[in-house]
């Protein structure tokens, strides 16, 4: 089969598309037919290396993180889905690859794609959807009648987690750009600060949960806005030890993480609130959630750019210009 890969690590590796072997098929597995993969930040940083101590793949890697296809077959002990069931999902992270014609997903994983979306648009939500939901409803608790802010909300997990946090009934703040300001308030903003002109941290007050996925200057900063008993959930980092015990992590990486997080944990301490750091896991019981979602249209898919396959480096370089607004698609032929 056809495939997007990359042979190495580094910021210089822009990866290929070649030849690959398709998937074997477990006992618990659905083997798709991929119609539609989207883009996200993840592929760019696995790309770079930035998580091989986390996640240690082997090279040549296929790279992608969620797509939307049709089931070809089914493994024995699959009895939920049948060849032509359309599905969307994102894969367990030890077996990403969904740049590809085909590819193998645990059964656990997938869920029916929403009635109402196209191909394009089901493969644009599901890392971003189960991280919102990963956050937002199993972490955070979210309850109606809370504040929470989120930053980035024109990038791609910003559209969905404020449409989520809406939908559950938060009084929701966001960040974006001058451009976008009107255009976020139209996804259920009820606050937005126009980062170029505005700081969240001196404009916000009393929060109940802040969901983080920029740099550590804004991590810091959004301590100030939560109220006590606050909840600070970052996607972006530091990872903390109970990350590190989650995932099974060896003893010196656990270290690493203890030191890399230490601040954040003892700032969040001081100011009485929770610091979680979110690597979202994949899920087709929740993904099922979120399809009920979407069909009531309580969460739209938010779409920016669709490429062809063929330019999968070109749609890589788009989302790593990070000038995206919602999400970027890969297309298959």
């Amino acid at each position: 089969m056809k495939a997007f890969l990359i042979d190495r690590y580094g910021k210089k590796e822009t990866g290929r598309i070649g030849d690959a072997p398709e998937p074997s098929l477990r006992d618990d597995d659905v083997l798709i037919r991929v119609h539609a993969a989207s883009v996200n930040a993840l592929d760019t940083k696995i790309r770079t290396g930035e998580f091989k101590l986390i996640l240690p793949y082997r090279l040549p890697l296929i790279l992608g993180n969620d797509m939307a296809g049709t089931v070809v077959s089914v493994g024995a002990g699959v009895h939920h889905f049948k060849p032509g069931d359309e599905v969307y999902a994102r894969p367990d992270d030890d077996r990403i690859g969904t740049f590809a014609e085909f590819i193998a997903v645990n059964a656990a994983s997938v869920a029916l794609k929403p009635s109402n979306l196209t191909m394009v648009e089901a493969a644009s939500l599901p890392l971003v959807a189960l991280t919102a939901w990963q956050a937002l409803v199993e972490t955070a608790q979210i309850k109606p009648g809370q504040k929470v802010f989120v930053q980035a909300g024109s990038g791609g997990v910003g559209t969905v987690a404020i449409q989520l946090a809406k939908h559950l009934g938060a009084f929701v703040a966001t960040t974006t750009s001058t451009a976008n300001v009107e255009w976020v308030k139209a996804l259920g903003a009820d606050v937005v600060i126009d980062y170029k002109q505005q700081d969240f941290a001196t404009e916000l007050r009393d929060y109940d949960v802040v969901l983080n996925s920029l740099g550590k200057d804004e991590l810091t900063r959004s301590l100030q806005i939560l109220k006590p008993g606050g909840h600070l959930i970052s996607i972006s980092g530091p990872p903390t030890p109970a990350f590190a015990v989650a995932r099974g992590l060896a003893w010196p990486l656990k270290q690493i993480l203890r030191l890399l997080s230490r601040g954040i944990r003892s700032k969040a301490r001081q100011r009485g609130v929770a610091y979680t750091f979110l690597f979202m896991r994949a899920d087709g019981r929740q993904l099922s959630e979120i399809t009920s979602l979407v069909e009531s249209g309580a969460i739209r898919p938010v779409i920016d750019r669709v490429f062809p396959f063929q330019d999968t480096r070109g749609a890589l370089a788009y989302v790593e210009s990070g000038r995206t607004k919602g999400k970027v698609v890969v297309e298959m032929a």
